[in-house]
């Protein structure tokens, strides 16, 4: 690490403990850095909306204190999202960081470990970022933890060649890496590997190699915010009727957009550990109070941030208020609760998100498209934190 950097973290850090926390005025800052504008603004919006609904019905005081949410906003950004966080953490005091996109994160996580920021990661998925630092932990998920699973399942599904479609950058190379492994060792073939970029991608010329290479099944990872336009030009490019299985993690049917995508999505199977249609009375709760706030269907990103703010929440009530680092992420660490998603855990010693993965089909019921979850695998860690 260079010098300048250690010592501008020093700085920082001795800054801190010389002007104190918010928390020890009565105050909880949570400092949330998301893409609120930008080709992943929709990610942002969602997780914000989900942390706000959980505020609204829970309250604004916590153990005594009264939250405060800092939002700001990285455009997308890495380089904007690493200076935000610093901004929050100097000039803000901020207790709490919500954290937002992978390209922030990874170049921030020394600076929040050296001011001992508990950093709740509610968009990246993923898995490295959490090894980052001994201050982060996830309520959203990892791309391994889904792909993994659905290649298993393709594989015995008899689904033995398969084409990989992927956006290039970490979530998607890391998607391609897990389903690559798991489908070759159960004997599946990879008949091609396609990368897309990450900005306004033409997804038709890909899609045209992929018919080319006549796979029984599209395993396909992209951010959900390109879902309805990838939909669009599977069916132009006429792969609804070449007989490929579309599958992938969950982004791909993302619930929010699922309507909008046509019935060509109709059969379309997904992995991933929340689906708007999840059968329980407490996700039936929370989709019709979010409807009724939003105008619009809840999907993963708005749970991710429902559940980041309720361990921020669980984490401050059992440690009577401190808003201590070290305290609050050992609080953290360790918590299981049921939320809309199913059952949840943050791992103890990793920090990572542990919950059901569902296998989920598009179906049509009551004349709208749903993800209906058909298969599910318990308490699915990372293959990463499993390995371990």
């Amino acid at each position: 690490m260079p010098r300048n950097f250690i010592l501008s973290a020093a700085v920082l850090a001795a800054s801190i403990a010389a002007v104190g926390s918010a928390g020890a005025q009565g105050t909880v800052k949570i400092g949330m850095v998301m893409p609120m504008t930008g080709p992943l603004a929709a990610a942002g919006q969602q997780v914000l909306a989900g942390a706000r609904l959980y505020i609204k019905q829970h309250g604004e005081t916590v153990a005594g204190k009264r939250v405060e949410l800092i939002v700001r906003d990285d455009a997308s950004s890495g380089e904007t999202g690493k200076r935000l966080i610093q901004e929050l953490v100097v000039n803000d005091k901020v207790d709490v960081i919500g954290g937002g996109l992978t390209a922030d994160l990874m170049p921030s996580a020394p600076l929040l470990t050296e001011a001992q920021k508990p950093t709740v990661i509610m968009i990246s998925s993923t898995t490295a970022v959490v090894e980052k630092s001994r201050f982060f932990v996830r309520t959203s998920c990892t791309l391994a933890q889904s792909s993994a699973i659905l290649a298993d399942w393709a594989a015995k599904k008899g689904l033995g060649k398969a084409v990989t479609l992927v956006t290039e950058f970490a979530p998607g190379l890391e998607a391609e890496e897990a389903f690559t492994n798991n489908y070759k060792a159960a004997g599946g073939q990879i008949a091609e590997a396609i990368r897309v970029p990450l900005r306004s991608p033409d997804f038709a010329p890909f899609l045209q190699r992929v018919k080319d290479a006549s796979p029984q099944a599209l395993f396909v990872f992209i951010p959900s915010t390109q879902a309805a336009v990838f939909a669009r030009q599977f069916v132009e490019r006429g792969l609804d009727k070449a007989g490929i299985a579309l599958i992938g993690p969950g982004d791909l049917t993302d619930d929010e957009t699922l309507q909008n995508m046509g019935d060509a999505v109709l059969g379309t199977v997904t992995a991933h550990f929340y689906s708007a249609a999840h059968p329980s009375a407490l996700n039936k709760a929370f989709t019709e109070a979010y409807q009724k706030e939003a105008r619009v269907r809840a999907n993963f990103m708005v749970v991710s941030g429902y559940d980041g703010m309720h361990l921020i929440y669980a984490a401050l009530d059992k440690t009577a208020g401190s808003t201590d680092g070290t305290a609050l992420v050992a609080a953290m660490k360790g918590m299981t609760w049921e939320s809309p998603r199913g059952p949840i855990s943050i791992d103890g010693k990793s920090g990572e998100v542990m919950h059901n993965i569902y296998i989920r089909r598009v179906e049509k019921v009551n004349g709208e498209l749903r993800n209906a979850e058909f298969e599910t695998f318990n308490n699915v860690r990372d293959p990463r934190v499993a390995a371990k």
